[in-house]
């Protein structure tokens, strides 16, 4: 990364792509970054950068940039790649970690499991400037994406009209209250509205507070 896109990039702040971090804090609080810029657009992390902007240095890049490699590999399942540069601003080294969008999501905690447990896995996504815990629904669209399994015949039914005419009334509708409405189990209303979304005809939306809601495919 040249100094004049890093300076603009710290410029813009913390966001989607872009988290800014003052040094390593601990393996697993930068795991669920990686995975969670992994598992979504991909990004940047920087180190020796608070969160006001202001640029401290790290004390030792090649220190900073070996903890990093580690917890990308040994710390995250599967094991993500990270390219990594140093750039030095007014004195002080800023460590860049540049983590791709992955081809291989969910990616999750290392949790020593030889199969993925949906209902124990630790996988984050990343929410505007935040890191949050993924949903169930979230998972098993990542897992489609990855395994590409768009569902391109799906045929609509009762529910799925249900659903339609809900969000024309409300532009947006949630697992919780597709099953109140059409009085299903929520494991049953999930399902729906996943497929849902892997058919196209749905969009899935996570708030900072991981809550998520789904509306109509733009």
């Amino acid at each position: 990364m040249k100094y004049r896109e890093l300076l603009d990039l710290i410029e813009e702040g913390e966001n989607i792509q872009c988290e800014f971090k003052r040094e390593f804090s601990t393996p697993e609080k930068i795991a669920r970054g990686l995975m969670a810029f992994a598992n979504t657009k991909g990004g940047f992390m920087l180190f020796g950068v608070d969160d006001d902007k202001k640029i401290v240095g790290v004390e030792s890049e090649k220190e900073t940039a070996e903890l990093v490699v580690n917890t990308a590999k040994n710390l995250c399942e599967p094991a993500i790649n990270v390219i990594i540069d140093y750039r030095e601003v007014n004195g002080k080294e800023v460590v860049i970690v540049n983590i791709p969008e992955s081809d291989n999501k969910p990616h999750r905690l290392q949790d020593y499991k030889s199969e993925f447990d949906i209902n124990t896995a630790i996988v984050t996504i990343r929410v505007n400037d935040k890191s949050v815990l993924a949903s169930k629904e979230m998972i098993r669209i990542l897992r489609a994406q990855t395994n590409q399994t768009a569902l391109k015949k799906y045929v609509l039914g009762p529910i799925e009209k249900n659903v339609f005419e809900y969000i024309n009334k409300t532009e947006k509708i949630s697992v919780k209250e597709l099953s109140n409405l059409v009085n299903i189990s929520e494991r049953r209303a999930s399902r729906t509205l996943v497929k849902m979304v892997r058919a196209n005809l749905l969009m899935i939306h996570t708030k900072d507070n991981g809550d998520e809601f789904f509306t109509a495919a733009v």
